[in-house]
């Protein structure tokens, strides 16, 4: 069963607004489909972050400085 849509007022700056009016035209989708999958995929993303974070939960935690030390002794920094 599709959910239908809620509806929500968003406020975008003016330049925002003028490029998402443009991609809609070039792309022939909604502005809402636009934003809607910019949402997502920040999500996802976030997401993927949390589940990285749970992943080395685990792992021994190391001070900046220490890991500064290690950039500079393997050439990194």
């Amino acid at each position: 069963m599709v959910t239908p849509a809620k509806r929500a007022t968003v406020y975008f700056d003016p330049f925002i607004h003028k490029a998402l009016k443009l991609r809609s035209i070039e792309t022939s989708q909604t502005i809402s489909d636009l934003v809607n999958e910019a949402v997502k995929a920040a999500l996802s993303e976030d997401a993927e972050d949390i589940a990285a974070f749970e992943e080395r939960a685990n792992e021994p935690l190391i001070r900046f400085s220490e890991m500064l030390k290690r950039l500079k002794k393997d050439g990194r920094i």
